[in-house]
């Protein structure tokens, strides 16, 4: 346990530049004179740290301290490698370069295993593009101006400023402050048809966890699907959100924004889905299906 919060005392001065004693005994849940006698066995094991009072003192490293490649196990060196090689197939990233420079120093060898790849069938250039200049922005906070098809259907301009990009459902996702809003907003990388990096820096600022967390405020969906249509299911729903019953019926509960995303998911299923409840839910897809029919029985 002492090994490990040594580790991690290191990792967050590296990380932090400084520290002060009482920062470190709440960040690791040990008392003051815990971490002083954690400082002295660094110490003690040839880590340049050192501590310094007055206004601006705190606990430090030595700015040319670099952290030795011994201090990471072979497991985690391999972790490194392989998140290089599964970010190396995005367009103009340097990835190769970086694979082959660490796999050097750990003396390893990267298997090539695992290939990613951000774009959707038939337009591989502009996805990567995309990704590695969001990926720039975020990194270098750097706004942009985004022409974005949102779901109502209006395509418009937007310049955001890029917090993280975010992989949810098998889509790529933007998670950015709109200026225009004044407010968090997600964009689905898809819909992004044309994106400028402007000059405009901009200040960090945290992601609200709060917005990632109101899926508890969806209602609870529950579906029917005939057996038939298990391959799509499976790949649509979470495993724990399906109950397969003895006739081969699969059974689907799941908390979902009921919108005219989720009518239009639904009407994609034709006639394999049952909407047990909700009965609101029920009748819009009804509805729907009632526009559609009156929209082509004259064709």
């Amino acid at each position: 346990m002492q090994e490990s919060r040594l580790f991690k005392i290191v990792y967050h001065l590296l990380d932090r530049g400084q520290a002060t004693a009482p920062e470190l005994a709440e960040k690791f849940e040990v008392s003051v004179r815990t971490i002083y006698r954690d400082i002295d066995a660094l110490s003690g094991a040839g880590i340049p740290i050192y501590t310094e009072t007055g206004r601006n003192g705190g606990i430090h490293l030595l700015n040319e301290f670099v952290l030795d490649k011994a201090m990471l196990s072979e497991e985690e060196k391999q972790e490194i490698l392989t998140a290089l090689q599964s970010m190396n197939t995005a367009q103009d990233m340097g990835g190769s370069q970086t694979l082959q420079k660490l796999s050097a120093v750990f003396h390893l060898d990267s298997e090539n295993w695992l290939e990613v790849d951000f774009s959707r069938w038939g337009n591989k250039g502009f996805d990567n593009k995309k990704f590695e200049l969001l990926k720039s922005a975020v990194i270098h906070r750097k706004s942009v101006k985004i022409h974005y098809a949102g779901s109502s259907g209006a395509a418009g301009e937007r310049i955001v400023q890029p917090c993280k990009l975010a992989y949810k459902s098998k889509a790529w996702y933007l998670k950015a402050f709109c200026t225009e809003k004044q407010d968090w907003r997600v964009f689905k990388l898809s819909r992004i048809f044309d994106l400028e990096i402007l000059d405009e820096c901009f200040e960090h600022r945290e992601y609200p966890k709060s917005i990632d967390s109101a899926e508890g405020e969806y209602n609870q969906i529950t579906l029917r699907f005939p057996k038939e249509m298990a391959y799509r299911v499976y790949d649509e729903f979470d495993e724990n959100d399906i109950q397969r019953k003895e006739s081969g019926d699969l059974i689907v509960s799941a908390k979902m924004p009921e919108d005219a995303w989720l009518t239009g998911f639904l009407l994609s299923f034709g006639t394999q889905v049952e909407i047990l409840s909700p009965v609101s839910l029920r009748h819009a897809l009804a509805e729907q299906a009632r526009l559609i029919y009156e929209k082509y029985k004259e064709a």
